[in-house]
């Protein structure tokens, strides 16, 4: 599966993105700010329209179901410009994505010790920068896909969640991974059709990481992603 594809259905499986404590700590604590207030940006009121509140935040699927809910409302919305529709995603989707912890994940054991505090807090940034503008490029290719919700699967600290992604023309298997935090979950990685997002910039970063360092990798992800 290409990039391009996987960022496609990524828009409509909610990913959002999250930063990075400035001390370089990855934060764990659900009770963290989802994401900064701006009282002058107009879409700060309209995007609370729009969230729908989760009864049960220990119900993942009860809190996967309501987020879905929310997004797709806003991306069937004609009265809403694509910038915004981006903006109120990104309010309504951030609390449940642990992109932190993503970013740690997608470095793996093997490079992330290589990183020190200050490069760890730059490259969270970046990365969930690179998330945030490559599937707020893909909002408009948004048709009107339907989604099915399977009963949760638990393992220890963590829950899997299968989805199928239903489209005219085909149905798409689709795989949350959730993980407890603090008094709910957290999804830290997304399968589509067995591609697992996390593994598939892992591939990339490491290919830059062979023969690069921590530096290079930093450099490529402030330039602008290929299209």
């Amino acid at each position: 599966m290409t990039m391009n594809r996987l960022w496609y259905v990524l828009i409509i499986v909610l990913i959002a993105s999250q930063g990075a404590n400035a001390d370089g700590k990855v934060p764990s604590d659900a009770s963290a700010p989802a994401c900064a207030t701006d009282p002058n940006d107009p879409n700060e009121l309209l995007w609370k329209k729009w969230d729908t509140v989760i009864k049960d935040p220990n119900d993942p699927n009860e809190m996967l179901w309501a987020k879905w809910s929310a997004v797709v409302k806003v991306l069937q919305a004609e009265e809403i410009t694509q910038i915004a529709k981006g903006k109120i995603i990104d309010k309504i989707v951030t609390p449940i994505f642990d992109f932190p912890l993503m970013a740690k994940l997608v470095l793996g054991r093997k490079h992330w010790p290589q990183f020190n505090g200050p490069q760890r807090a730059k490259f969270t940034k970046l990365f969930t920068n690179r998330l945030k503008t490559s599937y707020r490029e893909k909002i408009s290719l948004y048709t009107d896909e339907k989604a099915s919700l399977k009963p949760a699967q638990r393992k220890k600290t963590t829950v899997y969640i299968p989805m199928e992604l239903i489209s005219k023309d085909k149905k798409m298997a689709i795989l949350y991974k959730l993980r407890k935090v603090g008094k709910g979950w957290k999804v830290y990685d997304v399968e589509i059709e067995g591609v697992s997002i996390l593994l598939t910039y892992r591939s990339q970063f490491e290919d830059i990481l062979r023969s690069g360092s921590a530096e290079d990798l930093l450099r490529r992800l402030e330039k602008p992603p290929a299209r």
